[in-house]
């Protein structure tokens, strides 16, 4: 069997900061999965939120190595964030694995729709594309956004390791390219111009399987990590049109 974790998975336990470090209010949640698994995050209110906003992060570090863009994120976006670390990353319990993640992201969905009545927007970097993917296709929210989005885990391996014999027809996997029809609600795709992790045609080629309405915003000169810091204000002047534009959208709001 593939090892997963080391090739797919890097979870790290040790934090370098919590938002309280930079200034912000917030609180430590913990919530458990269908399976048991005791998760955490980081619940982190905006006085003036128009949505809250659900951060499926990548597959390296924990939720700390997010604590820069989060503190950008809250003061030009109005949201409240939730932002969650999977099974074995941070002070989650559990060990990683491909199906620990999809209930992880299930319960991280009802946790963050439990904390405020407010819309719900989907954000999701890197492997945590196919997790706002999956839970989107299965629950309402307001609004997606996917930045450095792929295909499918089988056409990540074939990139990265061709001599890697194709997953059981049963495996857990990550098939974006299958799901994102079933969005029914506003995405946004975000990818750096230069990113060198995950190519700009791949996520092209989800973005024209995605369902209206949809947009994709290309990063000049951003490559796979540093598309907010490259991006500056105009990255999150299109992240707070988009929270504006979807609030508006969801009855009630």
């Amino acid at each position: 069997m593939f090892p997963e974790k080391g090739t797919v998975f890097f979870p790290e336990r040790g934090f370098i900061g919590t938002p309280a470090d930079a200034g912000l209010a917030f609180e430590d949640v913990f919530f458990r999965t269908a399976d048991g698994v005791r998760l955490h995050a980081w619940w982190v209110p905006h006085p003036r939120a128009a949505a809250t906003w659900l951060w499926f992060h990548g597959n390296a570090g924990n939720i700390s190595h997010r604590l820069e863009n989060l503190v950008l994120l809250q003061e030009a976006v109005p949201v409240s964030v939730f932002l969650f670390d999977y099974r074995e990353y941070g002070r989650s319990g559990g060990e990683i694995s491909k199906a620990g993640t999809f209930l992880d992201a299930k319960a991280a969905y009802q946790a963050a729709a439990a904390r405020d009545p407010l819309p719900l927007i989907l954000f999701g970097r890197s492997l945590g594309t196919a997790l706002a993917v999956h839970v989107a296709a299965q629950h309402r929210c307001a609004g997606v956004v996917l930045e450095a989005a792929f295909t499918s885990s089988a056409d990540v391996m074939r990139l990265y390791f061709p001599f890697v014999p194709p997953p059981r027809p049963d495996a857990p996997t990550y098939d974006s390219l299958a799901l994102i029809g079933k969005v029914r609600c506003p995405l946004l795709f975000l990818h750096g111009e230069q990113d060198e992790i995950i190519p700009l045609e791949m996520a092209r080629r989800l973005f024209a399987a995605a369902p209206d309405p949809k947009r994709f915003e290309v990063i000049p000169g951003a490559s796979h990590n540093d598309t907010y810091a490259v991006g500056g204000r105009a990255y999150f002047e299109t992240l707070a049109r988009f929270v504006r534009e979807a609030a508006a959208r969801t009855p009630g709001a």
